[in-house]
């Protein structure tokens, strides 16, 4: 071997905990970061078939009719007139 590689094999040799160290938050974040994207992604997918299956739906829609309240309360206003 050469000085050179063995000066570089000693460097490295002492510098192994913090290198391994480093490696190690590297491939933590690496791994964060892609279950953080592979969420969003699902997420969007999601929230986007969602949207796209409620556009398609008819909307429902409610009538009432208040004809008998009208009746009943114009009834007992005329009741009170002409009590008066």
């Amino acid at each position: 071997m050469s000085q050179a590689k063995v000066d570089r094999y000693k460097q490295e040799k002492a510098n192994r905990k913090q290198i391994m160290k480093k490696e190690k938050a590297k491939s933590i974040a690496a791994r964060t970061i892609g279950a953080v994207i592979c969420v969003a992604l699902v997420g969007w997918i999601g929230y986007s078939g969602y949207t796209k299956w409620e556009s398609s739906r008819p909307t429902k829609t409610t009538e009432i009719t208040t004809d008998a309240l009208s009746d009943y309360l114009n009834g007992l206003s005329a009741e009170a007139e002409a009590e008066d």
